[in-house]
């Protein structure tokens, strides 16, 4: 199509030639694989052709552009200050924070302009050694959510914050915290066994470790104050003696092993008892894993007297009822999210693909062989459904000699360090993983996030999507789903939505993906095909019928490979409640 447009379709069912401007772009594969009939003579479109529109941003959507970001031509933005109280909100508009999207994104350690505040951290009430360790990080000026929360926590206010994913958050409560412990005799902070003095929960391992390593940094000259981990899937003796032989006034943990330590360490409930900042960092995510009864239990054991920050990208019903409980009743809301502005980044080009399930291998394979030939510098994350699915898919694709490395809770703690430190380093690299890196973890520079089959929600598709385009910089996003699964689409309806067309998938890549799956164990596949099916039981939509839930789990068998599904122990068929539907074989 002259000059490199393509054209879609839109809801209405208009013909638009689409250029320039980021979208979330569906695709289209018919059933049989070839181009399905239309009155509307429409062009075909290559996954390159798009992959290549995407990356330079020369697809556009047809959404209402109200729904879009937009910045004021003056440059300013001005997040929401709200006091909150049990009975009614009061509302005080916050100062204006002028952008400058043209400066340079390294005064705040590679954080875009449009991210960053006109404020320095030199002209804030923070102390000199904190200023050296914040320079020597590489941070200049603020972001919208460190400026706007920053003075507020120094007056001691206990704050709720909602900041898109990408933009700060870590530093926004870690810097004034550490100010808090600062000014703390020294005789306690001198103590290797001293009182716990900033406790902070993170809803994985993954984020409990990169909240850690950005103390460390803020901590370079605050040589008295030390930080310590607690996470599950490591050894808790080994945490313990940690605890005892280094100073530990921060502690970064997640709730399940904090509570193993409040019931089985001894001594570690007095510690708590020094709390004077508590953290919950992606509470929403906290709340979403079911974690409230442990963080209640912990607050109990923390002075009712400490002061409460909770961080988080969305603010649902949820959090805003573990407000009422964890903070004071003046405490204040934050928002830097506008009314209006997309909760997914406006510099990621995101699509969406609906294709049948044998096919998406191959798809998943030639967008991959595109995006790599296309970046020699390409940082790719595939999230997949469940831990079985992902280390399948991670298993094939290395198979197809690509860079792959795979993360999830299945894999051991030291492993999953291993591989998160690695691909937060390198470039060149394919992480396929489960949702243990969808929320909070910070990967720099990640040029593409694929998602295969149907997220868990809304939220999780927004906070999987946002580990691209973080930080100011450009991303791309593709949504990799089956016919049946379609319906998710309406949960993103307001996200700018546009449609197009591309033919059949190359059969020489086919080839390669069927070879590639005759190479991967019979075991790996077993064990993908009854996680499969136990996520897509438990989605309402589609594990309601079950009778069309046993033709799914047929049809993927068939993606795999298989001619005849594999069996599942009837015991788990049972826990299932699947062990009176015909239809599954059982051992």
């Amino acid at each position: 199509m002259a000059g490199g447009g393509i054209l879609l379709r839109t809801h209405g069912g208009l013909p638009l030639l689409a250029r320039a401007s980021p979208c979330l772009l569906r695709l289209r594969v018919p059933a049989n694989g070839r181009r399905a009939a239309s009155s509307i003579s429409a062009a075909k479109v290559d996954i390159a052709d798009v992959v290549s529109q995407l990356k330079s941003g020369s697809a556009r959507s047809t959404a209402d552009p109200t729904r879009r970001r937009r910045i004021p031509e003056d440059g300013l933005a001005s997040p929401r200050v709200v006091t909150s109280r049990r009975m009614g909100v009061d509302e005080e508009e916050g100062e204006a924070l002028e952008l400058d999207a043209e400066k340079s994104g390294s005064e705040a350690g590679g954080v875009d302009g449009s991210y960053l505040s006109e404020t320095r951290f030199d002209q804030s009430a923070i102390s000199p050694l904190s200023l050296k360790g914040v320079k020597d990080a590489g941070y200049g000026r603020m972001t919208q959510v460190q400026a706007a929360t920053l003075p507020v926590i120094l007056q001691g206010k206990d704050v709720l914050a909602k900041a898109k994913t990408g933009t700060g958050k870590t530093v926004a409560f870690l810097l004034p915290a550490i100010e808090v412990l600062s000014k703390l005799p020294s005789s306690q902070r001198s103590q290797l066994r001293s009182s716990i003095n900033l406790l902070v929960m993170c809803p994985t391992r993954e984020l409990a470790n990169q909240v850690a390593v950005e103390a460390k940094k803020l901590l370079k000259y605050h040589r008295s104050l030390g930080v310590q981990v607690v996470i599950g899937g490591t050894r808790i003796t080994q945490e313990q003696r940690n605890m005892q032989a280094n100073p530990c006034q921060i502690l970064v943990a997640t709730p399940g092993r904090l509570k193993d330590h409040l019931e089985n360490t001894p001594g570690f409930s007095t510690r708590l008892k020094g709390v004077k900042v508590l953290v919950l960092d992606e509470a929403d995510r906290l709340l979403d894993m079911g974690f409230r009864r442990d963080i209640e239990k912990i607050m109990a054991a923390t002075p009712s007297d400490r002061q409460t920050l909770l961080f988080s990208a969305t603010v649902p019903e949820e959090v805003r009822q573990i407000s009422h409980v964890a903070m004071k009743k003046d405490y204040k809301f934050i928002n830097t999210v506008k009314e209006g502005d997309e909760e997914t980044h406006s510099q990621v080009s995101q699509m969406y693909m609906v294709a049948p399930l044998d096919l998406h291998f191959s798809i998943l394979y030639d967008v991959l062989k595109k995006h790599v030939a296309e970046d020699a510098e390409y940082k790719v994350i595939i999230f997949c459904t469940t831990a079985m699915v992902t280390k399948l898919v991670a298993e094939v694709l290395s198979q197809l000699k690509l860079n792959i490395r795979e993360i999830h809770s299945r894999k051991s703690q030291s492993a999953r360090t291993k591989v998160s430190d690695e691909f937060r380093r390198s470039r060149g690299v394919i992480l396929v993983s489960s949702d243990v890196s969808a929320r909070g973890v910070d990967y720099p520079d990640v040029t593409l996030v694929i998602q295969v089959g149907i997220p868990a929600g809304r939220e999780q598709y927004i906070h999987r999507i946002g580990r691209t385009g973080r930080k100011g910089k450009e991303g791309q996003g593709l949504l990799l789903l089956a016919p049946w699964e379609s319906h998710f689409l309406t949960s993103v309806k307001d996200l700018s939505v546009s449609e197009a067309v591309t033919p059949s998938v190359n059969p020489s890549i086919q080839t390669e993906v069927k070879g590639a799956l005759r190479r991967v164990e019979m075991k790996t596949k077993e064990s993908a095909y009854q996680a499969w099916l136990g996520y897509y039981n438990s989605n309402k939509t589609i594990g309601g019928n079950k009778s069309r839930l046993v033709n799914l789990a047929e049809e993927f068998s068939q993606s795999m490979g298989l001619a005849v599904p594999p069996a599942i122990p009837k015991l788990i068929l049972r826990k299932m409640g699947l062990g009176k539907v015909p239809g599954f074989r059982s051992t």
